[in-house]
């Protein structure tokens, strides 16, 4: 697995899909792997990059993944529907989230730092609070 250039995750409450590929497109890995085993996964890959779809959960694991030096691209479900070939189930959406990734014109989301996400929370509870006092 030395040779992973891409992976693509699927994410799930507690077993997500992995598929990963190589230089030339090649699948190197393709499992499902348990939320508690995913970060000594990638602790033992070389650094690569890993597209997920934007959910609830897809910005804390990415910015796990980040400090472990991968490069991680959030995308919208919309745009990686797409992709998906066959049937509709996890193996086939982290297949067409690997492949997503991968396209030059694919837009992408920005990361959520966790300290945006207080602020954005703070002022909406000050202008909560604000609009209450208004007669």
């Amino acid at each position: 697995m030395k040779n992973i250039r891409v992976v693509g995750i699927d994410l799930a409450k507690s077993v997500f899909q992995i598929h990963g590929i190589d230089e030339q497109g090649c699948i190197v890995v393709k499992k499902a792997i348990r939320r508690a085993k995913l970060l000594t996964f990638f602790s033992n890959l070389p650094r690569c990059l890993i597209g997920m779809e934007a959910c609830s959960s897809a910005h804390y694991w990415a910015r796990l993944l980040q400090k472990q030096g991968h490069t991680v691209k959030l995308m919208a479900p919309q745009y990686v529907k797409p992709y998906v070939k066959t049937n509709k189930n996890d193996a086939n959406d982290a297949e067409a989230i690997c492949e997503a990734v991968t396209r030059p014109s694919m837009l992408l989301l920005h990361l959520k730092v966790k300290t945006s996400r207080h602020y954005y929370l703070f002022i909406e509870s000050v202008t909560a609070s604000l609009k209450k006092k208004q007669p």
